[in-house]
């Protein structure tokens, strides 16, 4: 039998810090509320319009982030051309942007100072302080998961069963949906699922955008500054189990079931 030396145990040092890391304060917050106030939270109204807004919005953003990314998503899985390392990195310029910057540049260029923002006015779209400025930021954020993931499922289909469907006289459009969407649909739905996520946890350029109507960070940070601790901590353990819900759907849809031997 071989001997576990300082290495394999410095792996597990590491691993149990990191866990702890991430989990004491967490469950520290889940479990700080009573059950008294878990109920009396989900039944105000403020809280639940917020809980609602905050998962419609992002329902939303990941529907245009499906519909939008998708094309990008397969042509970048698809196709070498020149510019396509610059493409991809622009994609990833949400992710890695702070936050409030994000607010501050859809609202520089959906101002009214900008031509963009006075062609929005004339039809009469608001951004500041609205919900379609809500589900704006929340895209923004959120569609670098959506075409990272899509493209990692278009990556794993093998071109060459679309070219035989192409040989066959198929169409594009044709073996795409038939083809290439139902061996990739599990990434997809995992892209999906990681936008949404990404959407409802937004906080830093949603505030700048619009803090009103309240999403639900936006009413956990409200408040937190307005009566601290104790009142923001059972807004913060709602929000928490939505999304440990969303990543626990993300988990059984996107692990492969094993089949018996």
């Amino acid at each position: 039998m071989m001997r576990k030396d300082f290495f394999f145990w410095g792996t597990i040092a590491c691993a149990v810090t990191v866990m702890a890391f991430i989990t004491l304060p967490l469950i520290q917050l889940l479990t700080a509320p009573s059950l008294v106030m878990l109920k009396e939270t989900i039944v105000d109204k403020d809280v639940l319009n917020s809980i609602v807004l905050s998962l419609s919005a992002a329902g939303i953003a990941a529907l245009i982030s499906f519909v939008l990314g998708t094309p990008l998503a397969y042509l970048l899985a698809r196709h070498e051309f020149r510019g396509k390392r610059l493409v991809e990195g622009i994609i990833d310029l949400p992710i890695i942007i702070p936050h409030p910057v994000v607010g501050i540049a859809i609202l520089s260029v959906t101002g009214r100072n900008h031509w963009f923002g006075q062609l929005l006015s004339e039809w009469g779209i608001r951004i500041m302080g609205s919900v379609t400025g809500i589900i704006t930021v929340m895209t923004f954020v959120a569609i670098p998961f959506y075409i990272k993931a899509a493209k990692e499922g278009f990556d794993a289909v093998s071109p060459r069963l679309e070219n035989v469907s192409r040989s066959l006289g198929a169409s594009m459009t044709s073996t795409f949906f038939r083809i290439t969407f139902p061996l990739a649909w599990r990434s997809m739905l995992a892209g999906i699922i990681m936008a949404s996520a990404r959407a409802i946890s937004e906080f830093g350029a949603v505030v700048i955008v619009a803090y009103h109507p309240m999403i639900a960070p936006v009413m956990i940070y409200e408040r937190f500054e307005t009566y601290g601790l104790k009142y923001s901590q059972p807004v913060a353990v709602w929000l928490i189990g939505i999304c440990l819900v969303l990543f626990l759907v993300l988990r059984i849809l996107t692990t492969k079931q094993k089949r018996p031997a």
